[in-house]
């Protein structure tokens, strides 16, 4: 897939896209983001950036970064590992 679907709600991203990334079954993916356990934050593009977004999915300690253009064309795909966070001291 080389394009999410963009509306005036936000950005449409298929399940295969997600479900690849983490390795789940594609009909899993709506539950798990209805449950927040996949989770997402989008970031709009400044500057050099302008007209493009960031669109960031978070499960089990992994990451899917999708950048897409204005038209939904993704542009670039990243997988990454989410360091744990440890307990402040005291």
């Amino acid at each position: 897939m080389d394009r999410i679907d963009v509306t005036e709600q936000g950005f449409v991203v298929d399940a295969h896209e997600l479900a690849e990334a983490f390795g789940l079954e594609p009909d899993r993916v709506p539950e798990l983001m209805r449950t927040s356990r996949i989770t997402t934050r989008c970031e709009t593009g400044e500057g050099e950036d302008a007209g493009r977004h960031r669109l960031t999915f978070f499960f089990k300690g992994r990451a899917l970064r999708l950048t897409v253009d204005q038209a939904g064309r993704i542009l670039k795909r990243a997988r990454f590992d989410i360091p744990a966070r440890n307990a402040a001291p005291g």
